[in-house]
């Protein structure tokens, strides 16, 4: 065999390689005769058609299935010869494909860049330093509770927290549209779910009164035709409900799970999940400075055209699954909008993979373990979890990788100029103007 590399443009590659004569031969002979052992023709008894008439009738075929095994292994072959790693698959191209010559073809392909990390002790990393305090608690015991509240009629007028039912038609220019009309509509107000200044209409108003509010649709609104456009609605109020919180005490407990330890066994819980909660948010927030971080300091890696093919390929499917049943009927989303994305996922892997390689980061199987087990707490019965785990190689794989990529974080993040930062429980999990 022998094999030319020739470095054509960017990251792309076109491997010539050579294939003596004889060996395709070879090959094709031996396909020839094993065929002929077991092909049943007229006039021949199983195993008797001559080799000859075997290699006219079937020959073709039979060089093209061998040419095409041939190229796949010679291929192979070059790689480990040539040392190349190629993102994505070949694409062939047949220089020379005639019997009795030897068999030349290109394989062109796109490899893997060279990347070499620059500026990790630049990144700048602001970490948040946070606790859940006995307040953090409570707080969430008062969320739990409104979660769980009933509601009764009342005759006052409305008010944030209420639930209001009501009828309304809405109109722009005079015209009712699409969408704007319901019957029975339920309001949980304070919410925020309707357009700005609805909710501010229906304050105050009473079970049986009729009110005609004059709102604006705002400019990013999803409707193309009711952008910016002000808009009245005629409000018919039906009802208007107070919610009424349960009593914290051992009973509301029983509602999650606990069957002992009453309302300090539920304190207790939801302590222990919302440190678990705070901990991956802190978490979260310092990875995503370091791969800004990375891709700052490092913005000229170059992407690989099949890579990026593949990243489109999942965004895309990605929201295609979030249209649900009405993804079958909608185009084709175009790559274009995917494409900036895609890139960044292709050049966060390719650092960080550098980052791995670089360092000889092995899998640390004790995190492996530790984050298992704490995937696993959140659920009824933890050691089900925990055995899903190890009987199932995917999911195990999947977690090892995540375990890999957040040790390569802490890498980086040991080289970063990191500053702390106090905040509270809220402000890292509901960030301001996020």
């Amino acid at each position: 065999m022998q094999v030319s590399v020739e470095a054509t443009e960017g990251l792309e590659r076109r491997i010539t390689i050579t294939i003596p004569a004889e060996k395709i031969d070879q090959a094709v002979k031996a396909q020839v005769q094993q065929r002929a052992r077991t092909v049943r023709m007229d006039g021949f008894r199983p195993g008797k058609v001559p080799v000859s008439l075997v290699a006219k009738r079937f020959g073709p075929s039979i060089r093209q299935d061998v040419v095409m095994e041939q190229i796949q292994r010679h291929y192979i072959e070059a790689l480990v010869q040539e040392k190349i790693n190629p993102a994505g698959s070949p694409r062939f191209e047949a220089n020379v494909d005639e019997e009795g010559k030897d068999l030349e073809f290109v394989a062109i392909i796109e490899i893997y860049p060279e990347v070499e990390l620059k500026d990790l002790d630049k990144v700048e990393v602001e970490k948040p330093v946070a606790q859940v305090t006995d307040k953090d608690v409570d707080n969430m015991l008062d969320t739990l509770r409104k979660q769980h509240a009933s509601f009764k009629e009342v005759k006052r007028g409305a008010k944030d927290g209420d639930k209001v039912t009501m009828d309304f038609v809405g109109r722009v220019d005079g015209e009712e549209f699409q969408g704007g009309k319901a019957e029975n509509f339920e309001l949980e107000m304070g919410q925020g779910r309707m357009i700005p200044g609805f909710e501010d209409g229906v304050k105050g108003l009473k079970a049986g009164a009729e009110k005609t509010i004059e709102v604006t649709f705002p400019e990013e609104y999803h409707a193309e035709d009711l952008k910016g456009k002000p808009a009245q609605f005629d409000l018919v109020i039906k009802k208007v409900e107070a919610p009424e919180l349960p009593e914290l005490n051992d009973e509301f407990a029983v509602q999650f799970g606990i069957g002992d330890g009453g309302l300090d066994a539920l304190r207790t819980e939801v302590r222990k999940n919302m440190e678990r909660e705070l901990k991956g948010a802190v978490k979260s927030k310092v990875k995503q400075q370091v791969i800004k971080g990375l891709l700052a300091a490092n913005a000229d890696v170059p992407v690989p055209s099949a890579l990026r093919e593949q990243e489109v390929n999942v965004l895309r499917q990605q929201a295609m699954q979030r249209f649900g049943g009405n993804a079958k009927n909608m185009p084709e989303l175009p790559a274009e909008l995917f494409k900036e994305q895609a890139d960044e996922r292709v050049k966060v892997g390719l650092l960080l993979g550098q980052v791995i390689r670089d360092n000889g980061i092995k899998v640390d199987e004790a995190r492996v373990a530790e984050m298992i087990e704490s995937t696993a707490s959140a659920y009824e019965e933890p050691a089900q979890v925990v055995e899903y785990y190890k009987s199932n190689a995917e999911a195990m794989q999947q977690v090892q990788n995540v375990v890999l990529e957040d040790q390569a974080i802490d890498l980086v993040l040991e080289k970063a100029k990191v500053t702390e930062k106090q905040l509270s429980f809220d402000d890292v999990m509901n960030p301001k103007g996020k």
